[in-house]
């Protein structure tokens, strides 16, 4: 079984890995998902960037369902 670390995110079950450190402040990231709401939740407690500090979308890029997440500080 993988074991899930905190600094991880997965909404819908399958693990995904962001380098938080190099998540600056302009920058961007695509995270295929269906339950943008708990992706959100997950974002926000792994990289422990406060969500005012975030903006995001709900849309579909190459054909996929996700949430766009930006870091405006």
């Amino acid at each position: 079984m993988t074991r899930i670390n905190l600094t991880d995110i997965s909404p819908d079950g399958l693990r995904v890995v962001v380098d938080w450190e190099q998540f600056t402040p302009g920058m961007s990231f695509f995270l295929p998902c269906v339950n943008y709401k708990k992706a959100l939740d997950h974002i926000v407690e792994a990289s422990k960037i406060p969500r005012a500090e975030l903006e995001y979308r709900v849309l579909i890029e190459d054909g996929k369902y996700g949430l766009r997440v930006w870091r405006n500080k």
